[in-house]
């Protein structure tokens, strides 16, 4: 899993443009929704003139202004001190001016798209001559002329995963444009990339001019981490692709094949001179990419980005941006976060976002290790490299470093200098996670001489992410690092043995809950579950940047790569909403999020529990729902719809205020228990709360009948009412109410979870429960 990193760099580097050393920096003035009665020219002119009240010419007040937001949202960005930003915020009609930090992210396919039961035949349909019919794929045309924006590091538009052959032209609605820029002109935009765009004045407000040698001035991809998003979401079925090593052979398709795809490209490389040190994305800049995209006419929107920290609506230029696409009924997909397992580190976390976890599939890089007492230990790799099929002596890292390395913590590390040739060469060494590099481990102990190497996980990094070592080498559980450990310990002359790595699909039970998927509660919102499902997003493979000097191979150029991390799981439900929004084109954003949530499941393919990787049952501060399944999410019978307003009425409650010149907060606000929303989270009860929800008939010919069913959660009871409902026609409302009653047996602050359900002998619409009591 890759982290984007942000580093804060001092004035004294000389590295910040002098707009900052005189302690102006990036602010956002946000005024909500547009009123629709001005031209673009008037609402800059507007904006102009809000500079102009703290600024002391026109000119300064024209310099200062970045980003002028016109289609939409109702704002600008602009280099402002603080004095000037708080005097902007009081004034009318502004409803917050704040500082525009930049965001870190969290930063198929062969297998995923068929671990979710979604491809039968993986392919782009039969007029195409591939793949054979399958379900919601074959319903929503494989996503044909459904556009999905992503904002994301760009796209490599070489890559056979966004070919256009077959396709027809471009969706008549599409206003986008292709932006050239360094090595992009508008050829690389097709019938399939019909749009890309890049945005970095906020970005180098703070950092200073873009260093040209880390990246593209333009919309195309240096990193690796936006195409492999992209293809996830809608890349072109592309057979015999496999990782270096034959690893993962297949056919590598996106989950909707025929979407559109427009690229809006917000992160940029943070260093200094050459070297890139990681990534980061500025709020300004990536509020102009929502912007933008919902002006340009996409229908999906997927953000593989999230906050460091918890940010409360008024100050986070995501939530605001989808906000505002859900008005227009696009949906938004964000990654939840790659905090986990702390509770209270899920990110994107408002009731219009859909926020996805990340879960594992059912394929292995199995490599185990085979120790001299006859256990087997279970491993995983991507190296290509082998030993010889014998034993070979076996060594702990901490009993074999250098005399001058201090026998603390760190001595089990393998870091950089710290092994001793003399004391462990041709050995297997057995090394620990935790600081440095795993890549550099496997240096480490190639610099040594070791033969092989074993990469045990701590107990607090135990997923399980794979690397192409520069040796023989297999990574295994904190687990089983341990009795691996207490094996050399314990035997006079320990011995291994590696195997060979090799892909074993359909191993059992799967998914299981990636450890860095972040967790719930909602620090936000608490009283609406987040995350709201899980997706793939462990050890995907997909398209990649041929500029791209990282990778898990090493600095080769690849075309398709490995990457892990909730960024990888956002876009396969960016996929489904795209099918979804194809088969149903006039639901709701509200109503698509609700298929999917409501669908979900909370078991293995063994009908098991699904678990976290330390084998614990997971729930839904894990999961949300749980499992993505989008064979069941284009026909879900059942969906809780909810609208724009009913969002601004919530804000209202949440202390936000008034974000829509068109709205006035009711004097009785929507609490977030009652927003009509999928799941149900009611926190500190101390006798029973009663809410209500409303669900609308989205199922078969329009008469049905459904009852629900509960699964209580401990020390609670439930109870729905009425029971039963009956429905005459399709797009029916029914209201219930559930009733929750504390029977005082848990303890203050704990958390249980259940579910309630509603059930027509064909549908089953289910929805998660987490309470607390007071």
């Amino acid at each position: 899993m890759r982290m984007m990193k942000f580093y804060l760099l001092s004035c004294l580097l000389l590295v910040f443009p002098l707009a900052l050393c005189d302690d102006r920096h990036v602010y956002i003035v946000y005024l909500g929704e547009h009123s629709g009665d001005k031209t673009h020219q008037e609402i800059e002119d507007t904006h102009h003139s809000y500079l102009f009240s703290v600024k002391s010419t026109k000119e300064e007040s024209r310099a200062s202004l970045l980003y002028s937001y016109k289609n939409s949202i109702n704002g600008f960005a602009a280099l402002l001190t603080a004095d000037e930003a708080a005097v902007l915020s009081k004034m009318d009609d502004v409803v917050s001016a704040f500082r525009s930090h930049p965001h870190q992210y969290s930063v198929d396919t062969t297998r995923s798209w068929n671990f979710l039961g979604l491809h039968e035949g993986l392919g782009d349909g039969r007029k195409l001559g591939m793949g054979r019919r399958s379900g919601i794929l074959h319903k929503a045309k494989y996503g044909k002329d459904v556009i999905v924006g992503l904002l994301d590091l760009g796209i490599w538009p070489e890559s056979h995963s966004f070919h256009d052959e077959g396709l027809g032209p471009v969706p008549e609605k599409w206003k986008g444009i292709c932006e050239v820029g360094d090595s992009f002109d508008s050829s690389h935009c097709n019938r399939k990339i019909i749009g890309a765009r890049y945005y970095l004045k906020g970005y180098e407000a703070s950092f200073g001019a873009l260093n040209r040698s880390n990246d593209f001035r333009s919309p195309r991809d240096h990193d690796g981490h936006g195409s492999h998003t992209s293809s996830t979401v809608g890349g072109r079925s592309v057979k015999n692709v496999a990782a270096p090593g034959g690893f993962a052979h297949g056919t590598a398709s996106g989950g909707a094949p025929l979407v559109r795809l427009a690229m809006y490209k917000v992160c940029w490389p943070v260093g200094n001179g050459t070297l890139a040190e990681g990534n980061t994305c500025d709020q300004s800049d990536m509020l102009a990419a929502i912007d933008d995209a919902i002006g340009d006419g996409v229908d999906v929107i997927s953000i593989s980005i999230g906050p460091r920290e918890t940010i409360p609506f008024r100050d986070d230029g995501i939530a605001i941006g989808a906000l505002h696409a859900t008005k227009r009924n696009i949906v938004v997909s964000c990654s939840a976060g790659n905090q986990g397992p702390t509770p209270s580190t899920v990110r994107n976390s408002s009731p219009w976002i859909i926020t996805v976890g990340a879960s594992g599939t059912d394929r292995e890089f199995s490599a185990p290790v085979e120790l001299g007492n006859n256990i087997t230990i279970k491993g995983q790799t991507l190296t290509t490299h082998k030993l010889k099929n014998h034993l070979y002596s076996l060594v702990y890292a901490g009993d074999v470093v250098e005399p001058h390395v201090p026998k603390n913590s760190t001595a089990g590390q393998c870091l950089p200098g710290s092994l001793s040739p003399k004391k462990m060469k041709g050995k297997i060494v057995l090394c620990f996670r935790g600081e440095g590099t795993r890549i550099g481990k496997g240096k480490e102990v190639k610099r040594a001489g070791g033969a092989g190497m074993v990469l045990g996980n701590s107990a607090l990094l135990n997923n399980l992410v794979l690397d192409a070592h520069v040796l023989p080498a297999t990574a295994v559980t904190a687990d089983d690092a341990t009795r691996i450990f207490n094996y050399i310990k314990s035997s006079k002359k320990p011995t291994a043995k590696l195997s060979p790595a090799g892909t074993a699909i359909s191993s059992n039970p799967a998914p299981v809950m990636a450890e860095f998927s972040s967790r719930g509660p909602n620090s936000n919102y608490p009283n609406i579950l987040k995350p709201d499902i899980t997706a793939p997003g462990v050890n995907i493979l997909a398209a990649w940047s041929e500029a791209s000097t990282e990778s898990n191979f090493g600095t080769k150029p690849l075309k398709y790569n490995f990457e892990s991390g909730t960024s990888m799981a956002c876009p396969h439900v960016a996929a489904i909403a795209a099918l979804i929004k194809a088969v149903h084109p006039t639901w709701s954003s509200a109503a698509v999020r609700s298929a999917i949530i409501t669908t979900a499941t909370k078991k293995t393919n063994l009908g098991t529990p699904i678990t976290t990787e330390s084998g614990e049952v997971a729930n839904a501060f894990s999961y949300g729902a749980g499992h993505l399944r989008p064979v069941h999410a284009y026909d879900p019978g059942l969906v809780y719809d909810a609208s724009y307003t009913d969002y601004l009425r919530l804000l209202c409650d949440n202390g936000d205020g008034q974000v829509d010149p068109n709205f006035k907060c009711p004097k009785v606000p929507i609490s977030s228990s009652d927003l009509n929303y999928p799941s149900l989270s009611i926190s500190n009860i101390t006798s029973s709360v009663t809410v209500t929800r409303t669900v609308t008939n989205v199922g078969g010919s329009g008469k049905t009948l459904y009852y629900s069913i509960v699964e209580n959660p401990e020390g609670f009871v439930v109870k729905i009412h009425p029971r039963i409902l009956y429905f005459s026609q399709v797009g029916e409302k029914k209201r219930f109410t559930i009733t929750v009653k504390n029977e005082g047996k848990s303890k203050t602050g704990e958390y249980s979870f259940g579910s309630y359900s509603w059930l027509d002998g064909i549908h089953v619409a289910r929805s998660p429960i987490v309470v607390s009591p007071a």
